[in-house]
């Protein structure tokens, strides 16, 4: 194979996207071939913008079986993810997928389950993951240089959103529709970013969602939550889509200092000697390592949603190990589902979570939802935009 046929399912804001740097071909090795979308404007917009070589689809077994294509990009809206990548892998395709994985994990655990019986490259479009900033962050935590990690803070509150945009979708914060709120389309990005750069899940959560605390909405809003993790570590995770000025700071704190990310800079309080060795040798009354103030210096520049699908297709051709492996899409989505299933239990919830209580709560929430149930999302409706 000299190239790799990529077939994109969903033309809304993100498909879109896609397909403006697939059709000038600014992804090396792979040709942009065929779309799937339902909207007949859509569709009309890709015959007149991507051009008469893209075969155009509005029925998704027959784009599956077409034969055109080789690899798919789903950008459909959450809770088709999982569904649309299933039939995607039976029908013998490589998949690209949209985060989030999916809304609960345990249909997320039955997309990996078909991903690892098919053989197939599958990746998730954390494209995050090629920011310098985070991919130093890594590097530095599994160096050692950090040394064992004591303490995560992520406050991530630079997520305003006012009334207006909610009521902009009768399908936005409803949990028919999205399946949550800020947790599940705000924070991916920042969930799967808090346990990669460290490689550590925690082993319990408590938290605690409020539910349209400062919008007119049925999903959360305001999320504060603590995790610990197996070797004593603890971590709180704060987000919220109704506050001005917001916030972005990712703190991590090891027995070797401290490094903090924000307004795009890394900095490490780095202690001269381990503050285990400094405790167990120090004698005096009061006093504390000495502590060095350095900017990392950051090299290089993200790629983005491009470099994902570059390195997918790389994946495919070159057998390039996958930046953002697919099967990983499950972990930050577990501590999304372990968040709100904390608050809906109103207690400790271990991981991994007990999915079917997840899904019975989850499904008890859309019955019992004062949203009218034709403003969700249908299956396979991808007329969805972030």
């Amino acid at each position: 194979m000299e190239k790799v046929r990529i077939g994109i399912i969903g033309l809304g804001n993100m498909g879109t996207g896609h397909a403006k740097y697939l059709v000038k071909n600014e992804v090396k090795g792979a040709e942009l071939t065929a779309i799937c979308e339902f909207r007949a404007d859509r569709l009309e917009w890709a015959k007149e913008n991507l051009g008469q070589d893209i075969q155009l689809f509005d029925n998704l077994d027959a784009f599956l079986n077409s034969g055109a294509i080789d690899s798919v990009l789903i950008a459909t809206p959450h809770y088709d993810h999982p569904e649309v990548a299933i039939k995607a892998f039976k029908a013998g395709l490589h998949v690209l997928c949209e985060k989030p994985a999916g809304v609960y994990t345990k249909q997320v655990r039955q997309m990996n389950e078909a991903a690892k019986e098919s053989g197939k490259i599958f990746s998730m479009m954390y494209n995050q993951r090629t920011n310098p900033l985070y991919k130093k962050l890594k590097d530095l935590v599994e160096s050692g240089e950090l040394g064992e990690i004591r303490r995560t803070n992520w406050i991530i509150t630079n997520w305003y959103r006012s009334q207006s945009y909610y009521d902009s979708g009768g399908w936005r914060a409803t949990w028919a529709g999205e399946g949550g709120g800020v947790l599940i389309n705000q924070d991916p990005h920042q969930l799967d970013l808090w346990q990669w750069t460290i490689d550590m899940m925690p082993k319990r959560v408590r938290a605690f969602c409020y539910f349209g605390k400062h919008r007119n909405i049925e999903v959360e809003d305001d999320v504060t939550a603590f995790v610990e993790y197996e070797n004593g570590a603890t971590g709180l995770f704060v987000t919220t889509t109704g506050e001005a000025p917001g916030t972005n700071r990712f703190e991590i704190s090891g027995d070797r200092g401290k490094i903090v990310i924000e307004d795009g800079k890394l900095t490490f309080w780095r202690l001269r000697v381990s503050e285990r060795e400094f405790n167990e040798t120090f004698k005096g009354g009061f006093g504390q390592p000495e502590c060095w103030k350095i900017d990392i210096p950051i090299e290089g520049k993200e790629t983005s949603h491009m470099g994902i699908t570059q390195n997918f297709v790389d994946a495919i051709l070159h057998g390039t190990p996958l930046v953002a492996p697919g099967e990983e899409g499950i972990k930050g989505l577990m501590l999304s589902n372990a968040m709100l299933l904390s608050t809906w239990t109103d207690n400790w919830v271990d991981l991994p979570i007990d999915e079917d209580l997840f899904e019975q709560h989850l499904q008890d929430k859309i019955k019992n939802s004062t949203v009218n149930k034709e403003a969700g999302y249908k299956t396979f409706d991808v007329s969805a935009s972030r």
